[in-house]
C-alpha cells in the first residue's frame, strides 16, 4: 500500500498516511476539520550501477564504431599509395 503526504490549507498540519488505491483520498484535517490536500515529492528510487546513463555506455572513442566486413580492411588498414620514384618495375627488362 502507498504512503500519501498530506497537508492541511487551513492549519498547516502536516501528516503521511498509508491507503489502499481503491480508498478515496482524505478531504478533512483530522485537527482543525480544515481543507487537506495531498502533497506531490520528489520520487524516492535510486538507480544504482552502470547502464542507466547515456554516458556509461558510451566507448573511450568520440568516433562511432562501423562493423568490419571480413576480407576488407579498414581505412585504419589500407596500404598507402606510394610515389612512383618508389616503386619498383616488375616488368622484364629488354
Amino acid at each position: 500500500m502507498p504512503t500519501y503526504a498530506y497537508r492541511c490549507s487551513d492549519c498547516g498540519h502536516g501528516f503521511d498516511i498509508r491507503q489502499s488505491f481503491s480508498d478515496d483520498a482524505l478531504t478533512v484535517c483530522p485537527q482543525c476539520d480544515g481543507r487537506l490536500h495531498k502533497e506531490y515529492g520528489s520520487v524516492g528510487i535510486t538507480f544504482k550501477g552502470s547502464g542507466f546513463y547515456r554516458t556509461d555506455s558510451r566507448s573511450g572513442s568520440s568516433v562511432p564504431s562501423t562493423p568490419k566486413k571480413p576480407g576488407v580492411p579498414s581505412s585504419s588498414e589500407t596500404p598507402k599509395a606510394k610515389p612512383a620514384s618508389e616503386t619498383k618495375s616488375t616488368a622484364p627488362q629488354p
